[in-house]
């Protein structure tokens, strides 16, 4: 029976499109992905106490310089040492505070394991990788094409400025 709903999961996954996901913002409010149809996206697992937590600067430089060409879609993710502990308002105060993060964060979901997110399920049916960290990225076109980076490439790395041409 397990097999089935695995089974049954992976089919559904396949067959999703990113702009299929609806999900709710860091203060609660949801959001249709359609609204991003025709649009490059780069979606980060992030957290707040994480030796890359000040990637949120350039993230929000992305964000600032890129916002034409990208939209930065942030999610607060547990699944790593522990290093986002913290509540959605603890996180969306600690956002702005340090790094007046403008940028679409949502509410906390877990990127990897039993409990997964739907959408990162897709995006590592997509791409054939999973976060390994915080910070791991993917840049999705609106092709529907997925690209992975791994958390130590900069949001600023030319390996992603360069793909948003």
């Amino acid at each position: 029976m397990k097999a089935l709903l695995i089974s049954l999961t992976l089919m559904l996954t396949a067959s999703t499109s990113i702009y299929d996901f609806k999900m709710n913002s860091i203060d609660g409010e949801p959001i249709d992905f359609k609204k991003y149809k025709g649009k490059t996206l780069l979606i980060v697992n992030v957290a707040s106490k994480c030796g890359y937590t000040p990637q949120y600067a350039d993230l929000e430089k992305l964000h600032e310089n890129y916002g034409d060409k990208v939209v930065v879609l942030g999610f607060p993710a547990n699944n790593f040492g522990g290093q986002e502990p913290g509540s959605n308002l603890e996180i969306a105060e600690f956002c702005q505070k340090n790094y007046g993060v403008k940028f679409q964060m949502f509410e906390k979901i877990s990127v990897k394991g039993d409990d997964q997110h739907a959408l990162y399920k897709w995006l590592k049916e997509k791409t054939g990788n999973e976060p390994t960290w915080n910070f791991c990225k993917y840049l999705v076109k609106p092709d529907g094409t997925v690209k992975f980076f791994a958390s130590k490439v900069s949001p600023l790395d030319k390996q992603i400025t360069d793909a948003l041409n």
